[in-house]
């Protein structure tokens, strides 16, 4: 039987990211993420920058939108090919997670 190679796990800035990604592409979703998170285009892009230090706050809150609906948790995770699980790791890793215990 061949050994199969461990999937690597996306870094929680990487997931976020993506998870951002689609989020932007479903017109409905951005526009209730905006709503949820206080943040227009601008303030996104900003942040986002290079020059924005509140990057890594604002992709655990994408994460944080991400696992306030499962439905989306569990649509991001098929199509990433990833468990659910890895949603919530990721986000403890970012400002503001809570740590394992």
């Amino acid at each position: 039987m061949p050994l199969r190679a461990k999937k690597e796990r996306p870094d929680p800035e990487t997931l976020a990211l993506m998870s951002l990604a689609q989020i932007a592409g479903d017109e409905a979703l951005f526009a209730r993420f905006f709503a949820l998170s206080g943040l227009d285009q601008a303030s996104l892009k900003a942040s986002l920058s290079a020059k924005g230090a509140s990057g890594p706050a604002v992709l655990g809150g994408v994460l944080d939108f991400v696992l306030g609906d499962e439905r989306l948790v569990l649509q991001l995770a098929g199509d990433f090919d990833l468990s659910p699980e890895e949603f919530a790791r990721a986000r403890r890793k970012l400002p503001g997670g809570m740590a394992e215990t």
